[in-house]
């Protein structure tokens, strides 16, 4: 019985910079299967989940045990990327008996930049979804990710690891108040209308902001938001003028080069002079070119720049640590119990089918025997038979599950499949 291992190799913000981060964009989608699966090296690769974030991006993988896993992982994770690994060796983490633990600490938000933030959550979940949609994903990675989006619910449920709901958004909204006092007043923009971009503005609204433009790269979201929120609209063309009234600009786009450039900047600013302007960039890849920061007048943070002051929100989830690392050490157990189960599946799967093929065989031969019969006393017979068959196995079936795992527990498999001639 051949053993599978649940592999994890990435980064996050924790080990690498956001100008490493930035070359990551990929997605589920981009997984060259065909070509993958012609290439000798990855021939043990089972199963595979992309978790990818402006903060991380992780690979998970399901294979065959072999001393080479971390070569293999870290070859795989190049092909997908298209990113050369000199780039980002340094910056790697690598798992694999601490996959799950890893995995489920992220869905429980204990490993986000900001503590308990939910939305990892939703983007687990979407991992999961993209995987099952592009069908890269098997029963073991289906397992861990179902229990891993099961361990962030009850994270957030069951604790208040996430209560009072802190973001990259809120941390940049902080930040821009501390520069520029009052907000309320000031003029706000936010370029890009994403899962992101709508969460600043909630938190603009949460804050009794009302002096409101929105930009993106879609007019007809653009415009949809804008008459629910009364904001104003500008196309990615009109930024550059936009940025001559404005405050506070919240970039939150997908786009793989900068909106906002120095020139466009450097033009506003002449138009400003005694006004400054504080660009937020949430993004990544960053929307805002990073020299901006030199020119007078303007305050540039960026997404590994805005950690801010998480002060007493910070300090109560803090609290709350323990009991998720509780959950998570149940789930582990719990999920570590499920893939012994499965490692032992198949031949249980097959012997019954095998019972199943024989109990009717026989039953059809002797019912040729027996001519017409009642459809009760017909129900019985195959009741008799089914329980005769479930009993047989009954036993076998337990003592094969309670093995799972266990060093023998493949000494077991293969001589039940000897025994009732399942391997051909």
């Amino acid at each position: 019985m051949q053993r599978t291992k649940i592999a994890l190799i990435g980064l996050s913000y924790r080990t690498a910079p956001i100008a490493i981060r930035e070359q990551f964009s990929c997605t589920a989608a981009d997984i060259p299967i065909a070509h993958l699966a012609l290439d000798s090296r990855f021939d043990n690769v089972r199963e595979m989940v992309l978790l990818s974030t402006c903060n991380r991006i992780e690979l998970y993988a399901a294979l065959d045990d072999e001393p080479r896993i971390h070569q293999v992982m870290l070859d795989l994770l190049a092909e997908i990327t298209g990113v050369d690994t000199a780039v980002y060796t340094q910056n790697l983490y690598h798992h694999t008996s601490a996959a799950a633990t890893h995995l489920f600490r992220v869905a429980a938000g204990l490993d986000s930049q900001v503590l308990g933030e939910p939305q990892i959550q939703g983007q687990v979940t979407k991992a999961y979804m993209n995987a099952v949609e592009v069908k890269t994903i098997g029963p073991v990675l289906t397992e861990l990710f179902r229990a891993a989006i099961r361990v962030g619910k009850r994270a957030r449920s069951e604790t208040n690891i996430s209560y009072n709901p802190m973001s990259t958004s809120s941390m940049a909204i902080a930040q821009a108040q501390h520069i520029l006092g009052d907000l309320r007043h000031k003029q706000h923009l936010v370029v890009g209308l994403g899962e992101m971009g709508q969460l600043a503005l909630k938190q603009l609204h949460n804050r009794q902001v009302t002096r409101l433009a929105v930009a993106n790269r879609t007019r007809a979201r653009a415009q949809f938001i804008a008459e629910h929120t009364g904001a104003a609209m500008y196309s990615l063309d009109e930024l550059a003028s936009a940025l001559e009234t404005m405050d506070v600009v919240i970039t939150a786009t997908s786009a793989s080069h900068p909106v906002i450039t120095v020139e466009m900047v450097q033009a506003a600013m002449a138009k400003r002079p005694f006004r400054p302007l504080v660009l937020l960039d949430i993004a990544v890849p960053r929307n805002i070119d990073p020299a901006v920061q030199h020119i007078p007048g303007v305050h540039l943070f960026d997404a590994d720049q805005l950690k801010g002051n998480l002060d007493e929100a910070l300090a109560a989830r803090q609290q709350e640590i323990p009991q998720v690392e509780k959950i998570i050490a149940a789930e582990v157990t719990a999920l570590s119990a499920q893939l012994r189960q499965l490692s032992v599946k198949p031949v249980i799967v097959t012997l019954r089918e095998r019972a199943e093929d024989i109990r009717q065989q026989e039953v059809d031969r002797t019912l040729r025997y027996l001519g017409d019969l009642d459809p009760q006393t017909l129900k019985h017979i195959h009741h008799l038979s089914r329980s005769l068959v479930n009993k047989l196995l009954h036993e076998p079936t337990l003592r094969l599950k309670a093995k799972a795992g266990d060093d023998d527990a493949a000494v077991y498999a293969a001589a039940i499949s000897e025994l009732f001639g399942l391997v051909e």
